[in-house]
């Protein structure tokens, strides 16, 4: 990865509340992450299914639209998800 992603994500990890980052492959692939493996691999598969179907749904209201982030919020974390063209980048944080 370029230094310059590095960077962001080293001072992303820095903020108060973050938990762990991940970057993952279209295919959903992790390629970099701040979590433990086990939590790496079913965030990555199951938020890259869930960012396919935001996705197709935006496509689905407007055609010529497309989805810019996600962000999740649950009780325990919120999760907020920047899909790029080739990738794309998970945090998970504490809400508040």
């Amino acid at each position: 990865m370029s230094h310059e992603v590095e960077e962001t994500l080293k001072r992303i990890q820095t903020h108060p509340g973050v938990v762990g980052t991940i970057v993952v492959n279209n295919e959903g692939i992790p390629i970099r992450t701040t979590l433990d493996n086990p939590t790496t691999v079913q965030y990555a598969g199951l938020i890259q299914s869930l960012t396919a179907k935001a996705r197709s749904a935006i496509r689905d209201i407007d055609p010529q639209n497309d989805l810019t982030f996600l962000r999740i919020r649950s009780k325990k974390h919120e999760i907020m998800v920047a899909p790029e063209n080739t990738h794309y980048m998970i945090e998970k944080q504490n809400p508040g």
